[in-house]
């Protein structure tokens, strides 16, 4: 009888990393990403600020950036999919 409550234990012990897994994976994953994209679009914001008629100069390379740092949050975002799948 004591036998099957510790075993119950270290069940409830060893499931638990697995719950935060994705939750960790996710809120790691979109820290990067959400830097990045504040910083660029600050800076580009200022650049404008300063000189308006760039707006157009600056704003394709600003979108592609943008799409490639969210891309990394989408990839943050599987990866803690995968996981959830895998609890």
């Amino acid at each position: 009888m004591f036998e099957l409550g510790f075993f119950a234990q270290a069940a409830a012990a060893t499931a638990a990393p697995n719950v935060w897994a994705p939750a960790l994976a996710i809120g790691l994953g979109a820290i990067g990403p959400g830097i990045g994209v504040g910083y660029g679009v600050g800076k580009a914001m200022e650049a404008i600020g300063r000189n308006p008629e760039v707006i157009g100069p600056i704003l394709v390379p600003l979108l592609i950036g943008l799409g490639f740092a969210e891309a990394i949050a989408i990839y943050a975002l599987v990866i803690a999919f995968i996981l959830v799948g895998k609890v």
